[in-house]
């Protein structure tokens, strides 16, 4: 296991890799690497002229060889790990994030690519997500435990990401008892999450502040469609007057259930085990309308080959749902998926406005929350998308 960069190999990296180095992307790909292999740890990475460039994460089975992390001089040992996790920390603390959970580490969005620690309480779940970062796991691990002095550390390593670097799919404790289930707050809601089984690191935390958003902007009927464990439709459930949420999977809508029984509203939520498509042409089809409607699908495009269909849906879905909408209700709709841009996602709300012949303003443009940063020179780092509309008739 690789433990300091001052005993790392060279990698020599063509000039298409130092351009882009240079221009702020941690990420360098196997056709601009001019060395041989190596093993998976830290790297000294240099120039065609050998000038030094920095230490980086070497992944020998990834298209991303190299990932970034610190310049010529800086010695990448635990106590380096440890002054950039109190870095991402002390940057949580002004944010003033109202809620037990939030993510600490948002990988190359400060700076420590490939890794993601997310905070539940006295619980960090993480993810290790190249092979040049498991091979220094004991020193990431050893700088979570000094810095963030965790009752217990869970590995969610079970990301598909990881076949791609060559790594086993797990999910381990590192350090302590994590607990099955543990109470999180957010804002005035309460709900359970499970690390060990929800989605990401048990939760989609990225969406925080946009459901504290619908919570205070709520009225009268309410819709939440992909509701997953029902942490927008609970907290609409405070001002609005009823709240139907929909999803098609009964797994995730018995933990919404549960979820809701934990607040004092959650009773006026009806569930719905349906899929989205054709609930939402049902509706439609029988005059429904709501005043506030969300529509937070899964990622519709999980490659780039797949954006032009997954726009499609996109579409019928905001079609439909812009014809639900009573006079001055709000919508709130969201794309998670990397690879539909935003200007490609807002072109489509104009096509489907056009075709609902519905007149909707745009009240804000969202996007994931500020414990989740993304960088201008890495477009990666930034994923969730979403727009609050008003019907103006």
């Amino acid at each position: 296991m690789t433990r300091t960069s001052d005993r790392a190999e060279t990698v020599v990296v063509g000039r298409r890799g130092v351009a882009r180095l240079r221009r702020g992307h941690p990420w360098v790909y196997r056709s601009d690497i001019r060395s041989g292999d190596r093993q998976a740890g830290l790297v000294s990475l240099v120039d065609e002229r050998g000038t030094a460039l920095g230490t980086a994460l070497w992944s020998p089975r990834s298209e991303i060889r190299v990932r970034y992390l610190a310049p010529p001089g800086d010695v990448v040992d635990p106590s380096w790990w440890a002054r950039r996790l109190c870095v991402a920390a002390a940057r949580r603390v002004t944010l003033g994030i109202d809620s037990t959970a939030y993510r600490v580490v948002h990988a190359e969005g400060d700076a420590l690519p490939s890794l993601v620690v997310d905070r539940y309480g006295d619980l960090i779940v993480a993810q290790l997500l190249s092979a040049g970062l498991e091979a220094v796991r004991a020193d990431v691990l050893e700088a979570i435990h000094d810095v963030l002095r965790p009752s217990a550390v869970l590995l969610r390593n079970d990301t598909s990401v990881r076949r791609h670097e060559g790594l086993p799919l797990e999910i381990t404790a590192a350090a302590g008892s994590p607990p099955d289930e543990i109470d999180v707050r957010e804002g005035t809601v309460r709900f359970g999450v499970r690390p060990r089984e929800g989605q990401k690191t048990g939760a989609f935390l990225d969406q925080r502040d946009n459901r504290l958003l619908m919570g205070a902007v709520a009225t009268g009927r309410c819709l939440d469609v992909f509701t997953y464990h029902g942490l927008f439709a609970i907290h609409m459930s405070a001002r609005g007057q009823s709240v139907q949420a929909v999803d098609s999977s009964s797994a995730a809508l018995a933990v919404a259930r549960t979820n809701a029984d934990r607040n004092p509203a959650g009773s006026s939520i009806h569930w719905v085990e349906a899929n989205a498509f054709d609930h939402l042409r049902r509706l439609e089809q029988t005059g429904e309308q709501f005043d506030t409607v969300v529509l937070d699908p899964p990622a519709f495009a999980k490659a780039r080959g797949s954006v032009e269909r997954a726009l499609r849906g996109y579409k019928e879905i905001n079609l439909r749902a812009m014809r639900l909408l009573a006079p001055g209700g709000l919508l709130l709709t969201c794309s998670c998926s990397y690879h539909v841009s935003r200007e490609r996602f807002t072109t489509m709300l104009a096509d489907a406005a056009a075709d609902s012949r519905r007149r909707l303003g745009v009240v804000r443009y969202v996007g994931q929350a500020p414990d989740h940063p993304e960088l201008l020179t890495v477009p990666e780092t930034g994923y969730l998308k979403g727009v609050l509309l008003r019907s103006l008739e």
